[in-house]
């Protein structure tokens, strides 16, 4: 380089220096402290390890420099810049490494004890049926499971099927879709619509509906506010008119949530989760009886399932698969512990860094609760998940082989749950696929026989080239590094054969102006482009600014006319649904070896698999099949005879025997103000049973015989009281089964519903609030009264004398964390503890409840603990109590500080296949385990659902912190008063109990939540004044 002198020696040092750095077994600290080398250190580990972009830029600005002072300068400060970065990059190398196998130890010791409780060796037949045996395609699937037309589908099921799907982030429409425009608006996008439009065509499919966001924005489309938008059937003709209901069809349905005039990327979506859930589940009840209407049942049509895409939605499908009771099925499309693994390697960000960018954590979490609540796990290769769903805590392929198993004999599994994975590759629709014979020998520059114009896309992309009749080697990626473009270019730039033979054209979404890009992509972009004047590329690579969507399959026409090849060299690619599109279009392929390519290039045949990282190896591939025209003619028709392979209809197919195999547990109860429902389902003594006989009362006096744990190891004491200390003396409760049905549906009829879910670590404080929120609003007949708390109903009635406060002055109580539901006796009653348990939330949370095996490792986990713990004299660290509750698992905590932190527990009920959700209570001094489609939040939408209570007349009233689950509280429709300097303690839960910070999932500026300063009788009415629910 010429005038940089300091540069030229600083390299020519380099090849004096001692070589003991290249000893591996050193470690960095050994190297800075005797022989380490700055200048070889940077040569061998930071420019042969690294290809910064943003680097780059910055030292071709440095070289420009005139003053050569100032030019040495700063080149020497990119030095050791770059060395810094390296010694970071090493250094979280290293840190991960030692997560990693930390965490594998964990796992492993975890699954040999699930293991163990299924000791049962698997028959020779049992053996044969492994993870992922769908297979997309062959003989060996269709073995196992026979493929079943429409008809034969419907046999055992209603005729009438109603399916939900869910994909949130991204602009979704049916027509002229935006691909490209952003990192949102990308494959899936186009995935969801056409599913939807697929299933919607499929014989039995009532409806189908494509739940995303309604966006109203001023730089977005205005198609994009529309409530709803039907979608056009594939094949109008594959249905007769009297099959299509007056609502049947596919449909999207954009539900507001979020700011109504903001695009919010998916990263910034997560705060606002719980209101889409609360307007979805709004949609579903009322289209799900407008479909019972119209299909002539009495019932309302529940869907069949309800498939959340990618984990946001995946979340949002967790939630309204637990409150309507339906089966959930998920998609992952992209997996956030391998994009984590992914930047990890990078080096350039932290764990931390990576979290605040990309909200990481938060997703992985939705990922797990999606594990937790799924029956289907759809994938499109096994490579998902072999290589990308076996990192996840709550799935591990051979312990799926062994429930299965199990499952398959009737034998018990032990409480254990794992979904099913299953790989249905995506479908594509070829009716618009026409190939022309002028696609193989006609010439490019004008039909002249067919009197049709060329489309206009051809000419845009053909004014780049010099000689346009070149074959075209086509890629078609948004500028992201993950698509490895910039790897691309350099492989066609450096070949001189290939230039010589072939153009490139690079189809990289969408532009006006590449600094209004992200920062991402732009860099990216203006890379190929210093590399396209680097190799002097004019004339052979084009680069359009704009493509309009239906562009598409005129492009992948224009290169098969000039006998090109597609290319896809992502360094993942999960699925590629361009290479199928490519194929149909009479292109052969060249695609990285890395994911999904692999299946689609095993069905097809027809093109070359390559080493993403490898260059060399992509330009080889690529000469070879623009310079073998016999092999390109050989890969075009396997790809062509092949290809119906991946069509919509065989995907839906498969699809739908999946779904419809998935056992039915839709609610069975109808509400009252239901006018065709049945009055003895209906009536509250079929939900509200007699539970007399269960001993209750026994188990809440607490003054009976203690259950038993697992003697000697974990003690089970008594329920706390006030103090936290004495037993509580409850009178017995008992259930009447002969109750008025008028009683209930008083929560429908409320203009006002405030519910107390303030946590604090004794019962007295939290009636003490309840009685300040009561008086606030206890003139007004209108009002209603709901303590969701995570005591329990006999901690509660047991104390309300001394708050002032009677058992009938609520509407409901929701207990143990949300695991059960109780209403007060009534008026006329002659006993106050006459409290009715709704048994019908006992079956509705029920799903992959583990019950005693459950208790057992809890029990066996809170020993170990023990063992752990040093011996005081004030008793073990964790003891077993009794909640009074089959649904809820309770365990005191004699000092917080000492026990592991939540996730932890969390984390080995996944591995072990338990599913349920851990609350971490009572600033700490309490564990409730409850089933995983339970909380506190759920059950107030199974009051909405079940009673008719409104979820907008609802006021929670929270403190500034709470239990584990405190974050559920916010962000749905109902509203939140945060009374401020009330559960502070709880900190030290919140510092432990999830692996992400609590801002990723509370928007700060929720308008719907207000603070009340001083919580007395006067600042909780300012503050309900404030939320526009009471004048004054």
């Amino acid at each position: 380089m010429a005038g940089n002198d300091w540069i030229n020696s600083y390299l020519e040092a380099i090849l004096d220096v001692d070589t003991g750095i290249n000893d591996q077994k050193s470690s960095l600290l050994l190297r800075e402290r005797g022989r380490f080398s700055p200048a070889q250190y940077f040569v061998e580990e930071v420019i042969t390890g690294f290809n910064e972009t943003d680097l780059h830029r910055s030292w071709v600005r440095a070289s420009a420099i005139r003053n050569s002072e100032e030019r040495n300068t700063r080149l020497e400060n990119m030095c050791w810049r770059i060395w810094t970065l390296a010694r970071k990059k090493r250094q979280i190398e290293g840190e991960e490494a030692q997560r990693k196998a930390k965490k594998r130890l964990e796992r492993e010791k975890a699954r040999k004890q699930a293991a163990a409780d299924m000791s049962e060796d698997l028959s020779e037949g049992e053996k044969g049926d492994t993870v992922g045996e769908m297979q997309a395609h062959g003989d060996s699937a269709r073995g196992r499971m026979s493929r079943v037309n429409s008809v034969d589908m419907m046999a055992n099921l209603d005729k009438k099927l109603y399916l939900v799907l869910i994909s949130l982030h991204g602009l979704i429409r049916g027509e002229n879709m935006e691909l490209g425009r952003d990192s949102d608006t990308g494959g899936q996008v186009k995935y969801v619509v056409e599913l939807a439009r697929a299933l919607g065509s499929m014989p039995g499919v009532y409806r189908v509906d494509l739940l995303t966001r309604q966006v109203m924005a001023p730089d977005v489309d205005w198609t994009y506010g529309e409530p709803t938008e039907m979608l056009n059937p594939l094949s109008p003709e594959s249905q007769m008119d009297d099959e299509i209901g007056e609502s049947g069809g596919a449909y999207i349905i954009r539900i507001p949530f979020g700011p109504k005039d903001k695009y919010l990327s998916k990263e910034i979506l997560w705060p606002h989760i719980p209101e889409f859930v609360d307007g979805a589940l709004s949609h579903i009840m009322q289209m799900s009886k407008v479909l019972g209407k119209q299909t002539g049942s009495e019932r309302p049509l529940w869907p069949i399932a309800i498939h959340g895409h990618y984990a946001d939605a995946g979340n949002s499908a967790a939630l309204l698969s637990g409150v309507l009771n339906v089966p959930m099925v998920f998609t992952g499309h992209s997996l956030g512990r391998d994009k984590l693994e992914q930047l990890l390697k990078q080096g350039r960000q932290s764990r931390e860094e990576i979290d605040s960018v990309y909200k990481i954590m938060r997703r992985i979490e939705a990922e797990e609760i999606s594990l937790d609540v799924s029956e289907v796990i759809i994938t499109s290769t096994r490579q998902e998940i072999e290589e990308q769903w076996r990192l996840y805590d709550g799935f591990d392929p051979v312990l799926e082989l062994k429930l299965r198993a199990r499952i398959k004999r009737n034998v018990s599994s032990f409480g254990r749950i794992m979904p099913r994975m299953v790989v249905i590759p995506p479908g594509m629709e070829f009716r618009n696929v026409s190939l022309h014979d002028g696609d193989i020998d006609g010439e490019i520059d004008g039909n002249e026989n067919s009197g049709a114009s060329d489309p206009p896309i051809w000419s845009e992309i053909m004014r780049f080239f010099t000689n346009p009749r070149k074959p075209m080697i086509l890629a078609l990626a948004r500028p992201d590094p993950k698509k490895n473009l910039i790897t691309l270019v350099k492989a066609f730039g450096e070949c001189r054969a290939l230039r010589d033979l072939a153009n490139l054209t690079l189809i990289m979404g969408n532009r006006d102006d590449i600094d209004g890009m992200s920062a991402t992509n732009s860099s990216v972009l203006l890379s190929i482009i210093k590399l396209i004047d680097k190799y002097d590329l004019y004339g052979q690579v084009a680069y359009p600014k704009h493509h309009k969507q239906c562009d598409v399959p005129e492009i992948y026409r224009l290169a098969a006319k000039t006998k090109g090849v597609f290319i896809n060299p992502a360094f993942i690619e999960p699925f590629g649904l361009t290479l199928i599109e490519a194929a149909a279009r009479g292109l052969p392929i060249v695609a990285t070896k890395n994911g999904g390519p692999v299946d689609i290039h095993r069905v097809l045949d027809n093109g070359v698999l390559v080493d993403p990282h490898d260059q060399q190896s992509i330009a080889d591939a690529l000469l070879k099949l623009v310079a073998d025209k016999h092999l390109w003619a050989r890969c075009r028709e396997h790809g062509l005879r092949n290809i119906h392979r991946f069509s919509w209809p065989e995907h839906c197919r498969t699809y739908l025997a999946r779904i419809t195999s998935c056992k039915q547990r839709q609610p069975k109860w109808q509400r009252p103000d239901n006018p065709y429902a049945d009055p003895e389902c209906d009536s509250p003594g079929g939900s509200l049973r007699d539970i007399h006989d269960l001993s209750l009362n026994l188990k809440l006096s607490l003054d009976g015989d203690k259950s038993e744990g697992i003697k000697n190891v974990v003690s089970k004491g008594k329920e706390s009281g006030l103090d936290g200390k004495k037993p509580v003396k409850s009178a017995p409760l008992k259930v009447s089964p002969n109750e008025k049905q008028d009683r209930f549906p008083k929560l429908s009829t409320r203009k006002l519903i405030l519910v107390v879910s303030v946590d604090c670590d004794s019962v007295g404080d939290v009636l003490g609030i309840t009685k300040t929120i009561f008086d606030s609003s206890k003139d007004s007949p209108s009002t209603g009264f709901i303590l969701s708390t995570s005591f329990s109903i006999s901690e509660i009635n047991s104390h309300l004398d001394k708050a002032g406060l009677k058992s009938s002055d609520f509407d409901a109580f929701i207990c143990n964390s949300g695991s059960e539901i109780y209403f007060p006796p009534e008026q006329s009653s002659s006993s106050e503890s006459n409290y009715l348990v709704d048994t019908d939330y006992h079956s509705h949370i029920d799903y992959s409840w583990g019950g005693e095996s459950l208790r057992n490792n809890l029990v066996r986990w809170a020993a170990s603990v023990n063992e752990k713990t040093p011996d005081d004299k004030e008793g073990p660290l964790i003891t077993e109590v009794e909640s009074g509750s089959s649904h809820c698992y309770g365990f005191s905590v004699r000092d917080p500080a000492l026990v592991p932190p939540f996730r932890e527990l969390r984390r080995l009920m996944r591995i072990q296949a338990l599913r349920c959700n851990a609350v971490y209570c009572r600033n700490g001094e309490r564990i409730n385990v409850v089933p995983v489609l339970a909380s506190r939040a759920q059950a107030l939408r199974y009051l909405h659902v079940r009673w008719g209570m409104e979820l907008s007349k609802a006021v929670i009233f929270v403190g500034e912190l709470g239990d584990s689950d405190y974050e559920a509280s916010f962000g749905g429709i109902p509203k939140t008063v945060i009374l401020k300097g009330y559960c502070l303690n709880a900190a030290k839960i919140h510092s432990n109990c999830r692996s992400y910070p609590l801002h990723h999932v509370i928007s700060a500026d929720d308008p719907k939540t207000v603070e009340c300063q001083k919580p007395d009788l006067d600042g909780i009415k300012a503050a309900l004044t404030k939320l526009s629910h009471l004048k004054l």
